[in-house]
């Protein structure tokens, strides 16, 4: 009688990951379950979603505020350092070219599910990541913008902008954010040609600032009245 000898299984062998692969994963992953499910839930809850060990996800994250941290730096910064700020500095080109090709790759970086869901979720938490994001949109971005239209506007350079100009370059700034989240969250209908919309929307920005220019000008050629 011929027995059948027993088959040995082929054992797969996984791949152990490096240290900074690891931590690259967790980041991934987290990036992932916090646009699905928002910011809820301890590092416990957190680590069993992930499918590791609360001391191993401590072992690269101390506390789940590093982990958010480090989230914000990959989902948040890292696209945008694509040399930018050049862009919006570089004079030898129109100004109104630079701000169409500047929104064109800025919104191509942001306009995605995961990454306005994760704002919108960090938003109705309260973490900080709304608070980095938006003084880094103001700081980095909005006042440059400013800068550079003082300048094609024949402006005195100023260390920061007024809060009218501020506010002229959010509502401009928060219609293009709004537009993807029309389309990305709410899934409505929106014009379909982004550099078309962005470009309408360069329109009434610029010719906003132009008019504020012209009355910053007038009040400064107006004579000044001597009551005596």
């Amino acid at each position: 009688m011929n027995r059948k000898m027993p088959v040995k299984r082929a054992r797969t062998k996984q791949k152990r990951l490096s240290a900074d692969d690891r931590r690259s994963e967790f980041v991934t992953k987290a990036t992932e379950l916090f646009a699905e499910e928002g910011f809820g839930g301890g590092t416990r809850a957190l680590a069993r979603k992930l499918g590791v060990t609360q001391p191993l996800l401590y072992r690269y994250f101390p506390s789940k505020d590093d982990l958010i941290k480090e989230v914000y730096r990959k989902v948040y910064l890292e696209p945008l350092e694509i040399g930018w700020e050049k862009l919006l500095s570089d004079r030898s080109r129109p100004l109104r070219e630079r701000l169409q090709e500047f929104y064109e790759v800025y919104t191509d970086a942001i306009f995605n599910r995961r990454w306005l869901r994760i704002y919108l979720y960090s938003g109705l938490k309260g973490l900080d990541i709304n608070r980095w994001y938006v003084g880094m949109v103001k700081d980095k971005i909005l006042t440059r913008i400013l800068r550079e239209c003082r300048h094609d506007a024949g402006l005195a350079a100023q260390s920061r902008p007024s809060a009218a100009e501020l506010e002229l370059a959010w509502v401009f700034h928060g219609g293009i954010f709004y537009y993807g989240v029309r389309k990305y969250i709410y899934e409505a209908p929106v014009l379909e040609d982004k550099a078309q919309m962005i470009s309408d929307a360069l329109d009434i920005f610029l010719a906003g600032f132009e008019r504020m220019a012209e009355s910053a000008t007038d009040r400064r050629r107006a004579p000044i009245k001597v009551v005596g």
